[in-house]
């Protein structure tokens, strides 16, 4: 409870409320800035500073009160005195006065004391903020010419807005040397006005100078001074010596408001005695306001003032201006006259009735709000009643319509007629709940004729006295709620209820605990709270918080309880696998059921939610896992070289309602092991590189190119040659392959060359292939079939034994003379036995009714039939060819053993190939009778000699050397040498030196149309070492094929008609000749053979 109030104050006070009121008189310079202190109401009238609450009721927008002093400060709108409207039309000496109103409440009483409102005014005190003006920059003056010396002519004066010492002070003349003599300035002072005047100072000649340009210059008297100058044209004209005159100095009028557009107001007149135009008169109105010009026009010939807009008292009650006369003639004269206009008041405003709150209570939307408990004559609202008309007509009565318990009290304090105001205070003691509002209406009339009336109302609301707290029942509420909610969803509704009414019965609710504010919310009006956010039970299970009710009364009352929020668990959480994905690395060759990895997954949910089940997706039984563990087991023996890497995902799955999963990538990586040896892609076995003896050394030979399957180490392949190398001339990058040549080539070195090249792996431990690069040192390589007989004999040679060069190269140089004598003479008898041979055979074949190239009606290709054929040819040959003696099983089993090399490319070969056909037509000619040996069959070295003819069975005197090849052989063994394909032994002799006979093999084929038409493998080919008694399964396997030879044909090389050498495609494939000799009999067949 507040403290006693002095006894002193409380008499000060009690006097002040029913002391009469008196101005508050306060002075202040006009445009004054902001927050400018005007003055202190609480020291000025001796009131305290403290206890008091100050409010402007009138005086905004220029001035603010501070609402616990009392002191009155100036506002962001300066005070101009030349603006405010009662202050626009003040005489010279007027005072400019600004009122305010002040209402003051002791907040120690309360309002039931009652306010009480103090008025005042402020003397806006000019300052010199204003510069005096010249009614135009250039002023125009006329002087007759011969104008005595001394004649005095009036300048238009300068007006300034400001007053007093601030308005005009002195006028001063600057002239040109032109005029300096003859003009100058006097300043004549009028009721307190300075009329600037010219004066003459000697004589003016038109006929010489009609114009001077003067400045005239006016300064007033503020401190500091403000000035401003016109141009002052003086015009010399003829002379007119008299001035207009009126009939009177001052006229005064009064001006009815609303005056109609175009009402004459009155009328000036003004005399002239001069004569003609010097005589007749214009008026002008002079130094008028704005208002002026807007709302007054004057008839320039008669002097009448007229209205030209309508006037309304209320905005403008008096007006001021000058009229001027001025006469027509040449050196016009002129003269001015003051008129005063007041506007006649009209009863054209009805009384007008403001309501606004006083003190601490305050309005809005035209309600007031008192509380119950209020004491008798509490102030409600200020009513004041205020007609812009005057006189009678402003003189206005007000009262409150209806019987309610509220009345109009004027103010004792309130001296201004225009504007009445009033308390609206209660007459009796208020109750809420009999009467919870009244509807006021005050009526005011003024005292016109006819008089004219208004009427206003106001609300005023009896409000509840708020003495009762809202209370929640239970006051700890617990409730249980799920996690993995939508945000707004609803957790509960509280609940409180407040014994009072009214806005103190209407309760606000709202969450205590700001930390509980971020999660949740409450509806401020029905108490339901919200969540606001996703509840996540894995971060809190339980939240506990206070919840408020606050009811609306003043002061508030506010009652608490406790909530309580369990969080339930939802399956809202995928099993997390530890890693984002897995990778592990295995050994190849490791057992099945052998651990390969273990991974961790979890759950963050609780209890079944937070069970995890795992399994293999794809499930194609290599893999498991077993649950609880994670380990992953292998069912699979793992062959890095069939799969080096497995991929799949392991699916976890807990045991929630619905059930969650998430997935992880597991990747197997399979380590090597050296488990593959490398094998040989390039070059094949059976191939051969042949080179010329003058080769130079660091020449390229062949690059051996291997693989392994293998990677890293295991993969990282080493060449080594280990046999075939005796002379040390070749040498073989370790890395690369590649065999180059290391020293010249020597007499000696001429012939075949095996290299037995080792590759091998880094491996632990390594392994190994075996590959045979054979290289033919030669001039030429005209005997591809010898070549290719070597190599093939190569092939089965043990790989210990070094194959490098002839190996009779001493011997064979001591022989080559005899050789060559002896091979001459053969060569020039078999060429006449076979021309001779030839030419009868063709006599015989053309008596015979055979013609080469005819196509026979009669089939002479046809075989002979019966078995007498057969035995009477073999009659006449007494034995057989020798067969070739077989291998035993031993030295079989020693071959096979040593010939351990890659032989998966040997069908890929660049080197030349004999392609030898299979079967003959029947009935072919066998030329070979022309040349029957009885000697053992010898091996075969062709050597093309000429092109071809290409007519069939042609006779060998006419057959070009093409299609015939000039072998030796050897007497003593089925095979000419070790390197026959037909004469291998365990343990061969070595090269023969003797002379081997000659024997010839002819190639014949049909003509191209013909040939086209036969069937693949039908050409004929002819050994002449054959006997017509020898067939194809009496021949031995290690001899050459004697008739149609058991290969396909697309295996062997025939001869064009042209005469070269082709080889023929499969017939599907599309038939083709080509150039290119190849060998393609495969390595078994030669085995077999062998």
């Amino acid at each position: 409870m507040a403290a006693p109030i002095p006894l002193y104050l409380a008499a000060v006070l009690l006097v002040l409320c029913g002391a009469a009121a008196s101005d508050v008189p306060y002075r202040i310079p006009e445009e004054q800035p902001p927050n400018t202190l005007v003055g202190s109401l609480a020291a000025d009238r001796g009131l305290p500073d403290t206890g008091h609450l100050y409010k402007l009721e009138v005086g905004a927008p220029y001035l603010r009160v501070d609402g616990k002093t009392g002191d009155i400060y100036t506002t962001e709108i300066p005070m101009d005195r030349e603006t405010l409207r009662d202050c626009r039309n003040l005489f010279e000496g007027d005072k400019c006065y600004l009122e305010f109103e002040v209402s003051i409440t002791d907040m120690v009483k309360g309002m039931g004391s009652g306010p009480r409102l103090i008025e005042g005014r402020i003397e806006v005190l000019d300052i010199n903020d204003n510069t005096p003006q010249f009614s135009s920059p250039i002023l125009t003056l006329s002087i007759p010419e011969n104008t005595h010396v001394g004649a005095l002519f009036s300048i238009p004066m300068a007006t300034d807005r400001d007053s007093g010492v601030n308005g005009v002070a002195e006028y001063s003349l600057s002239t040109g040397p032109d005029a300096d003599r003859l003009f100058s300035l006097q300043v004549a002072v009028d009721t307190d006005e300075k009329l600037p005047q010219l004066v003459v100072m000697g004589n003016l000649d038109r006929e010489k100078k009609d114009s001077y340009d003067l400045n005239i210059r006016v300064v007033d008297g503020g401190r500091p001074a403000r000035a401003s100058s016109a141009l002052l044209r003086v015009l010399v004209t003829d002379q007119n010596d008299n001035a207009p005159k009126f009939e009177r100095s001052h006229y005064e009028a009064e001006l009815p408001e609303n005056s109609p557009q175009g009402h004459s107001v009155l009328q000036v007149r003004a005399n002239d005695a001069d004569t003609g135009t010097n005589g007749e008169i214009d008026y002008s109105l002079h130094q008028m306001s704005e208002a002026v010009q807007r709302l007054l026009r004057i008839d320039r010939s008669t002097g009448v003032i007229y209205v030209k807009n309508q006037v309304d008292r209320e905005e403008e009650n008096f007006l001021k201006f000058f009229v001027v006369a001025k006469d027509r003639g040449p050196n016009s004269k002129s003269s001015k006259v003051l008129v005063t206009l007041t506007v006649r008041d009209q009863n054209d405003n009805a009384p007008t009735i403001e309501i606004r709150g006083i003190g601490l209570v305050t309005h809005q939307d035209g309600v007031a709000n008192i509380s119950e408990d209020m004491p008798v004559g509490t102030p409600v609202a200020l009513v004041q009643v205020s007609d812009r008309d005057e006189g009678e007509n402003a003189v206005v009565t007000c009262v409150v319509a209806g019987d309610v318990p509220f009345q109009l009290q004027p103010l004792s304090e309130s001296t201004n007629d225009k504007r009445r105001k009033y308390f609206l205070q209660t007459t009796t003691l208020l109750d809420y709940e009999r009467v919870k509002d009244y509807r006021i209406e005050i009526v005011a009339v003024d005292s016109g004729n006819p008089a004219l009336s208004s009427a206003n109302s106001l609300k005023v609301q009896v409000t509840d006295v708020n003495d009762n707290t809202p209370s929640f029942s239970p006051v700890m509420m617990e409730v249980d709620f799920a996690e993995g909610n939508q945000p707004g969803d609803k957790v509960l509704d509280v609940e409180a209820t407040d014994a009072d009414s009214g806005s103190n019965a209407e309760l606000v609710y709202s969450i205590i605990e700001r930390s509980a504010s971020g999660l949740f919310e409450i509806d401020a009006n029905t108490g339901e709270v919200d969540v606001k956010n996703l509840l996540d039970r894995e971060e809190t299970e339980r939240y506990e918080f206070r919840v408020a009710a606050a009811d609306k009364g003043s002061p508030s009352r506010t009652g608490t309880a406790t909530v309580v929020i369990n969080v339930l668990d939802r399956n809202d959480n995928d099993p997390k696998f530890m890693l984002s994905g897995y990778s592990f690395s295995v050994i190849e060759n490791m057992p099945p059921l052998n651990p390969v990895g273990v991974v961790t997954v979890s759950d963050v949910d609780k209890g079944d939610n937070a069970r995890v089940k795992l399994f293999v997706e794809p499930d194609n039984g290599k893999f498991v896992i077993q649950n609880g563990t994670g380990n992953i087991l292998s069912s699979i023996s793992f062959d890095r070289e069939k799969e080096s890497t497995y991929t799949f995902r392991l699916k976890a799955v807990d045991s929630g309602e619905p059930p969650r999963s998430s997935y992880v990538g597991v990747t197997i990586n399979v380590l090597d092991e050296n488990d593959n040896a490398p094998y040989v892609t390039k070059p094949a076995n059976s191939s051969y590189t042949y080179l010329t003896p003058d080769t130079a050394p660091n020449t390229r030979v062949e690059v051996v190119e291997a693989e392994d399957i293998d990677s890293g180490p295991n993969a990282e392949l080493v060449y080594t040659i280990t046999g075939g190398n005796p002379y040390g001339l070749f040498h073989i990058s370790s890395t690369t392959g590649e065999i180059t040549l290391a020293q010249a080539f020597t007499g000696e070195h001429n012939g075949l060359h095996r290299l037995v090249v080792q590759v091998k792996d880094n491996g632990k431990p390594p392994r190994h292939t075996t590959a045979l690069v054979h290289v033919f040192v030669n001039d030429t390589k005209a005997n591809v079939s010898l070549i290719e007989v070597l190599v093939g004999h190569s092939l089965y040679t043990p790989l210990d034994r070094d194959i490098a060069g002839d190996p009779n190269y001493a011997l064979a140089q001591r022989s080559n003379i005899l050789y060559g004598s002896l091979a001459g003479i053969a060569v020039v008898i078999l060429v006449i036995v076979a021309v001779v041979v030839i030419r009868h055979r063709l006599q015989k074949d053309t008596k015979s009714g055979y013609q080469a190239g005819k196509k026979e009606s009669k089939d002479l290709y046809a075989p002979k039939q019966g078995p007498k054929n057969s035995k009477g040819k073999k009659s006449k040959k007494n034995k057989a060819p020798k067969p070739a003696k077989p291998l035993e099983e031993d030295e079989e089993a020693t071959l096979q053993k040593g010939l351990k090399f890659n032989l998966i490319n040997d069908t890929v070969s660049d080197s030349p190939r004999i392609h030898l056909p299979l079967n003959y037509p029947p009935g072919s000619p066998d030329l070979g009778r022309h040349y029957r040996s009885n000697s053992p069959l010898p091996s075969i070295q062709l050597q093309p000699q000429s092109p071809s003819a290409s007519k069939k069975h042609q006779a060998v005197q006419d057959l070009p050397a093409t299609n015939t090849f000039v072998g030796t052989g050897d007497n003593n063994s089925t095979g000419s040498d070790q390197y026959s394909d037909y004469s291998y032994k365990a343990n061969p002799p070595k090269y023969s030196n003797k002379q081997m006979p000659q024997r010839r093999v002819t190639f014949s084929t049909a003509n191209q149309a013909q040939d086209e038409q036969q069937e693949a493998g039908q050409h004929t080919y002819y050994d002449s070492g054959l006997d017509e008694s020898e067939t194809p399964s009496s021949k031995s396997s290690c001899g050459p094929r004697v008739g149609p030879l058991a290969l396909p044909e697309d295996h062997y090389e025939r001869t064009t008609p042209d005469g070269s050498i082709g080889e023929t495609e499969h017939p599907e494939n599309g038939a083709r000749w080509s150039s290119r000799p190849r060998l393609t009999a495969p390595q078994t067949l030669l085995h077999k053979n062998i």
